[in-house]
């Protein structure tokens, strides 16, 4: 689809006239008119305010002339994957597992290479053949290239290792130490806790990211505790396979 195409189906999807949208991107109702009829398309800043509104990309709304790859792990980026900026615009480099909140989650190549792997290996793919593609595929993306000349990445690594020590001292039975944390999507570990009053509760934000992990249970059996945490609180859960049976045992605020 041409740009003039995708800015009439996202505006008619919104319910919006040719002045709604007009004035939410601060220009003119002729403005709209010519980006529909073809005439012209929007400016750079323009396009970022667009972006922003409809929830898509700018390279959507161009009518997607370029494939979009995740810098830092390589992953083919639709919408519903590219990262945002702590504003809300989108950051088309990144995917949001990899950076989030204006942070970036991984700071060690072996870290994301062992994620990768619990991922993507699988019955056409061992985990010594995914390990072997991502070794040498990330030291091509520019994430990679330009690592070294990242700020933040130190004061991070520290904000992480405080989060590990804050959980091993939670002294939990049966939960192993922690050693290390990496980027997870809320909808992606946002369990349904029952409270004793009856009622169910959700405590994260499908739409941000945090750092957590999995860890197998020191007592055996088929129930995994599950961790995760921002700048905010700490939260440890244990369920069983799939996340069936999710018991809150730890929410504390930092």
């Amino acid at each position: 689809m041409d740009t003039k195409d995708i800015i009439l189906e996202l505006r008619t999807k919104k319910g919006m006239s040719q002045d709604d949208l007009a004035e939410k991107v601060f220009v003119t109702r002729q403005a709209v008119s010519r980006w529909e009829n073809g005439d012209t398309i929007p400016n750079t800043e323009t396009l970022k305010l667009l972006s922003k509104l409809f929830d898509v990309s700018i390279n959507t709304l161009l009518g997607s002339p370029r494939k979009l790859v995740c810098q830092c792990c390589g992953m083919p980026l639709e919408d519903s994957d590219i990262s945002k900026e702590t504003d809300g615009f989108f950051n088309e480099e990144y995917c949001k597992w990899c950076y989030a909140d204006g942070e970036y989650m991984y700071h060690d190549m072996d870290d994301l290479i062992d994620v990768c792997v619990n991922h993507m290996a699988n019955e056409h793919f061992t985990p010594d053949q995914v390990r072997e593609y991502m070794k040498d595929m990330l030291p091509k993306l520019d994430y990679w290239k330009k690592y070294k000349n990242l700020a933040g990445a130190e004061k991070f690594e520290e904000f992480k290792s405080k989060l590990i020590e804050e959980f091993n001292a939670l002294n939990i039975e049966g939960m192993p130490k922690v050693k290390s944390l990496n980027a997870l999507v809320g909808a992606y570990i946002n369990m349904e806790y029952r409270l004793p009053n009856g009622k169910t509760v959700k405590f994260l934000d499908d739409n941000t990211t945090y750092l957590g992990n999995q860890l197998e249970s020191e007592f055996g059996g088929n129930r995994c505790f599950g961790i995760a945490a921002n700048m905010d609180f700490l939260l440890v859960c244990t369920y069983e396979e799939k996340g069936e049976n999710p018991e809150l045992v730890v929410y504390k605020k930092r």
